[in-house]
């Protein structure tokens, strides 16, 4: 789908072309996990950060790239979640100059993170400091906070389209890119394996809405965009077929869940049909891929926030006292 090519010395970016550059964050050591894009324009912009962990990678491609502290015109994420905006603090402070573009929902958790970094250490307890780090403020002045919609100009007469996203989070924005045609998807589109050539939901607690999540993937479509250009992870250019697939994969996720809500099952034995409904498509059975893939983007996370929306839209279930206590 539209794979691409490594620059040469540069073992974590991919040029795609146009100026855009794709960074591996490294996130958790894992490869090919999770992405930054540095569009290397007039005024240069990197889209997400990945986690704080990662912004040591994250400031080294960009030098590589050479943008150097004074460069980097503006950094955007399309939500707050830690393995897109962790680094933003480091980030921030490695390039002074840049200013900081959110969704006005996540704004506030960017100048004061302790709210959120605590309870990510509630939820994920020791592996909070094996895959994520902790978010460092940013100073209020240099952020800027996106409605509904909003521009962030990359010179030149080139800027990034930002259109409110909710679904996946409710601080979760879309960015298309006026020369390009590129849709940065932040998970408003689920998660894009590349080993499989597959797509899996992106549903954890507390924000899944599906209703909102269908209506972003549609406004994706209606849009015609060229190229989309996942988080997780990388560029794909049947645009049409894959948010198609994205929006079946994650009905099937959610019926699914009903279903076992239906026989009573308990969250565990919930996650345990859909894995068996849902086989991983890896190529030989990769258990490695897999594995990696889980640490990002877990069944358990992802049937708890379908479950949770069940449990606003359709009452109580059986998964539900067990789904309170699990986050993304």
């Amino acid at each position: 789908m539209g794979r691409h090519r490594r620059e040469a010395g540069m073992s974590r970016i991919t040029s795609l072309d146009d100026d855009v550059f794709e960074i591996d964050t490294l996130m958790g050591g894992y490869s090919g996990i999770t992405a930054g894009y540095l569009i290397r324009s007039d005024r240069p912009c990197l889209v997400e950060t990945g986690t704080a962990l990662s912004a040591p990678t994250v400031v080294e491609s960009l030098r590589e790239l050479g943008i150097g502290p004074d460069d980097l015109g503006t950094v955007v994420v399309t939500h707050i979640h830690l393995d897109h905006a962790g680094g933003v603090g480091d980030i921030a402070a490695a390039f002074p100059r840049a200013q900081v573009v959110v969704h006005e929902k996540g704004a506030r958790h960017l100048v004061d993170p302790s709210r959120l970094v605590a309870s990510a250490h509630r939820v994920f307890g020791p592996v909070m400091d094996e895959l994520f780090g902790d978010l460092k403020p940013t100073a209020a002045d240099r952020i800027v906070a996106l409605g509904e919609i909003g521009s962030i100009d990359l010179g030149a007469g080139r800027r990034l389209d930002a259109f409110y996203a909710p679904g996946h989070a409710s601080h979760h924005v879309g960015l298309l890119d006026s020369l390009t045609g590129d849709l940065y998807t932040g998970d408003a589109a689920g998660v894009y394996i590349p080993e499989a050539d597959a797509v899996r939901p992106a549903t954890p607690p507390p924000d899944f809405d599906l209703d909102l999540a269908l209506a972003s993937m549609q406004r994706m479509r209606e849009i015609s965009a060229r190229r989309l250009l996942f988080s997780h992870y990388g560029p794909v250019t049947d645009v049409d077929m894959v948010l198609d697939r994205s929006g079946e994969v994650l009905l099937r996720w959610v019926e699914l869940v009903r279903e076992a809500r239906s026989m009573e099952m308990d969250l565990d034995h919930a996650v345990a049909m859909v894995r068996e409904r849902t086989p991983a498509a890896f190529p030989d059975h990769d258990e490695d891929a897999l594995h990696k893939w889980e640490v990002l983007s877990s069944t358990t996370a992802n049937v708890a926030g379908i479950s949770r929306w069940l449990d606003i839209t359709e009452g109580p279930g059986s998964t539900s006292g067990d789904a309170a206590g699990v986050n993304r």
